[in-house]
């Protein structure tokens, strides 16, 4: 299986991921802090879902502008608006979350909606380890417990005081993400697979009898991370809000398992691996679980299930990039190996559930 490459941060815009920058900039004139003169529009080229852009005005002034993917999306997937909901109040209680100034649900402007939101400076680290951290053995260490304990604080935010009690419906969100889940498989997959069924049949004989409730970020992971580029244990921003929502914090930690990977992993899922994949000293995922556990004060109760349900998810979510490869809706060749990604995943998924 092919791994998929690692993009510079900053890159110039796909010819196909590419839009009238003038009238952008005409659009954001007098709506954004410093939105004067001439604006220059870079890709960010790392992420794998939304499109994420630098905007850079002459006046110094500097954002970062998402919107959704080309081609159709599922149904509240990639939600911009929700992004902006979020962000708009979030980081008032939450310092990791940067603040979205602007929405706007006009196509006309861009071809899609999107949101603006403040650029943080940090480092973001993918498959390999970056060079400011090279000097310190102890920096992933550093990082792992960083972003637990990032996520485990944002998990004790009050939702209800900045608003956002109307973001979710805690009561059988574990049930509907299951069935969500499913639903996108059917209208993603090329064909009938009985190993995804399974799980999704495994999945829903084990749902939790109660859970907690808390904010969701529903895609938390080291590449969603950004941390200073003097201290790899100083969390600078949390990105990608885009499916935060209200429901079982545990969620969240399986998905963080997801994409955590660790030296003994299947072949499969290490050549897929969103963060450093060999030796480098991370936190392996029973430390994660004990560190949230001890940061939050919470029991972690049958954390194989929702480890299994962060896999379905990543699972559908990968294939449902790879469909609109396979349909033509995207030119991006990096999509054109994740359907060995999703065999992999859906391997991984059964081994952990019958283990």
């Amino acid at each position: 299986m092919s791994k998929l490459p690692n993009l510079p941060d900053i890159i110039e815009v796909r010819p196909d991921e590419r839009f009238d920058e003038a009238r952008l900039a005409e659009y954001l004139r007098g709506k954004l802090p410093g939105a004067e003169g001439e604006l220059a529009v870079r890709q960010f080229g790392g992420g794998k879902a939304n499109l994420t852009y630098q905007l850079r005005f002459s006046s110094g002034a500097d954002y970062v502008l998402r919107r959704p993917p080309l081609g159709p999306i599922a149904p509240s997937a990639h939600d911009m608006a929700r992004e902006y909901r979020v962000l708009s109040v979030l980081h008032r209680a939450f310092a990791f979350a940067p603040r979205s100034w602007l929405y706007c649900e006009d196509p006309a402007v861009i071809g899609a909606p999107f949101q603006v939101m403040t650029r943080c400076q940090g480092i973001v680290v993918r498959e390999h380890l970056p060079a400011q951290y090279a000097h310190d053995p102890s920096a992933p260490r550093k990082m792992s417990r960083a972003l637990v304990d990032a996520l485990a604080a944002f998990h004790t935010v009050d939702y209800a005081a900045l608003g956002l009690s109307q973001l979710g419906k805690p009561a059988g969100f574990i049930q509907r993400q299951v069935e969500g889940w499913q639903r996108r498989w059917q209208r993603a997959r090329l064909d009938d697979d009985p190993q995804v069924d399974w799980i999704y049949r495994w999945l829903s004989s084990r749902l939790p009898k109660s859970s907690a409730c808390s904010l969701v970020h529903n895609d938390p992971k080291l590449d969603n991370t950004m941390f200073a580029a003097d201290d790899a244990g100083r969390v600078v921003a949390i990105l990608d809000w885009d499916m935060c929502t209200l429901g079982d914090p545990l969620s969240d930690l399986g998905a963080l398992l997801t994409y955590w990977t660790q030296p003994d992993d299947p072949p499969g899922v290490r050549a897929i691996a969103m963060m450093p994949a060999g030796e480098h000293g991370f936190l392996n995922r029973d430390e994660l679980v004990q560190r949230y556990a001890s940061s939050s004060g919470s029991e972690i109760n049958d954390i194989r299930f929702y480890h299994v349900l962060g896999i379905f998810r990543l699972l559908v979510i990968l294939q449902q990039i790879y469909i609109r490869y396979v349909r033509g809706q995207t030119q991006d060749r990096r999509f054109a190996s994740l359907g060995d990604a999703v065999a992999a995943l859906t391997h991984w998924a059964l081994k952990i559930a019958s283990d």
